[in-house]
């Protein structure tokens, strides 16, 4: 009794040693809503004021929509312009129709031009067109810059806010620019080495300028291995080159070879945490789906695929309507083939999951994908060795019939080993004709397990069982 007193004590500090490290426990945020329930406002500014912008946005998601909104009302220009940055699409979406086109563009010039142009790529035109109006003329210039170029790419991505500095300077000269205050850049990892035409010649990290004697020039310290991304890079190749490389920071050139722009490692964790989210909701059929989206966007989202797999268990009865004189001769037919189709169905999604995240990760080439198609086909193999033992055996128990026992194995080993083919031909087939994988798998998966699964069962249980 007194160990359990004292694990649970144990665990109650742990969670408030936990909780420590956030801004935002349950008892200030009871405080904040009450705050906004009285119209409370400065208690309300007081008690937002020392949260962090992300977890002041983390309040706002949590909360229902019409409280986040008054909360932002009450906040006025005391709302971080970083919150911004850290909400989701949806409560963002509802969070600038509150704040307004004019406040929006007073806290766009506080933010770097990497997340400005985040927030204003996702609104309408019309309200962009206001909002970029009231910037001033130089905000203006960069973030319709930014806008040129493709979304979801590099140049979206990146910050105009860069460090560049000549190769004849010293780094004594170096440090004397950044410590003189005409820099913008507050966060940054790199110094960029330029020539007169812009184009990157090296980069210096912040740790070795630092650590360099002062006379000494930048272009002897510099490093001239170095990556620079296109301007036109798709995001998510930026990110695997971020994650294969183990960079922290990335300098981004336009098509004159020109440095533009640099990309930072927390825009790369968004980008990753982004397409992993994509990929997920996209495996589930709920793929664009939120806390915050209404009940009727929420049902268009999943009727589609909704309808794709009514049609793929239409397909999957059909076959069963095939063997239906098979089936009302035998009943443990019934009892026994939704088995067979599950089996197959979870060994398909299981392969599909490992596929897709191969892809995702850019880890196939030929070689790779015909080794993996081999490698998950053995493995299909095995498996089906061992369940047809172990599904033969309980068939074998439930109905003391040795031909149905046969019959199942023999379907069980068959349906494992095209889950295990299907489930990695069929991604790779997808991506070699343009379809995202992740999207489109499950489906076809599933559908092609279910109706072998049957067919092999029922086909078999009529040649030999009736």
């Amino acid at each position: 009794m007194a160990q359990d007193i004292e694990k649970s004590d144990h665990k109650e500090d742990n969670n408030d040693r936990l909780s420590a490290l956030y801004g935002l426990t349950p008892k200030v945020e009871t405080a904040i809503i009450e705050a906004v329930k009285e119209g409370a406002v400065r208690r309300l500014r007081s008690l937002v004021a020392p949260l962090h912008p992300a977890d002041q946005a983390d309040l706002l998601e949590r909360m229902p929509t019409q409280t986040a909104a008054s909360l932002v009302r009450f906040l006025g220009d005391h709302l971080e312009a970083e919150t911004l940055t850290y909400l989701d699409e949806t409560t963002r979406e509802a969070m600038v129709e509150v704040i307004g086109t004019k406040a929006l563009a007073r806290q766009l010039h506080d933010l770097p031009t990497d997340d400005a142009i985040d927030i204003v790529e996702e609104l309408e035109n019309d309200a962009l067109a206001d909002v970029l109006d009231a910037l001033s003329a130089e905000d203006r210039v960069l973030v319709e810059e930014g806008l040129s170029f493709p979304e979801d790419s590099a140049g979206r991505l990146m910050q105009r806010e860069i460090i560049t500095v000549p190769s004849f300077w010293t780094v004594g000269q170096t440090i004397d620019f950044l410590r003189s205050g005409k820099t913008t850049t507050e966060d940054f990892y790199l110094i960029f080495v330029i020539d007169p035409a812009c184009k990157p010649l090296g980069e210096v990290p912040l740790s070795k300028l630092l650590c360099s004697q002062r006379p000494r020039r930048v272009s002897e310290i510099m490093e001239s291995d170095f990556r620079s991304i296109p301007v036109d890079m798709d995001q998510e190749e930026v990110a695997v080159l971020f994650r294969r490389y183990g960079m922290v920071s990335a300098g981004v050139v336009d098509f004159s070879d020109r440095l533009v722009g640099m990309i930072t490692i927390d825009d790369v964790i968004d980008v990753i945490d982004e397409e992993a989210e994509e990929d997920l909701m996209a495996l589930a059929g709920v793929g664009g789906s939120s806390l915050r989206l209404s009940i009727v966007e929420s049902m268009k989202g999943r009727t589609l695929w909704l309808l794709v797999n009514l049609f793929t268990a239409i397909l999957a009865s059909i076959v069963i309507g095939i063997f239906e004189a098979t089936i009302e001769q035998l009943v443990a037919l019934a009892v026994l083939m939704p088995i067979v189709a599950s089996m197959g169905g979870n060994a398909g999604t299981q392969t599909v999951t490992v596929a897709v995240r191969a892809i995702a990760l850019r880890q196939f080439d030929v070689v790779s994908s015909r080794n993996f198609v081999f490698r998950e086909g053995f493995v299909a193999l095995l498996n089906g060795l061992v369940f047809a033992a172990l599904g033969g055996l309980v068939s074998y128990v439930w109905f003391s019939s040795l031909e149905i026992s046969a019959v199942m194995a023999f379907a069980m080993l068959a349906n494992l080993l095209i889950a295990g083919l299907s489930g990695a031909l069929v991604p790779l087939g997808l991506l070699r004709v343009g379809v995202d994988p992740a999207v489109a798998s499950s489906v076809f998966v599933t559908t092609i397990t279910d109706v072998v699964g049957f067919f092999v069962f029922l086909g078999l249980a009529a040649l030999y069982l009736i």
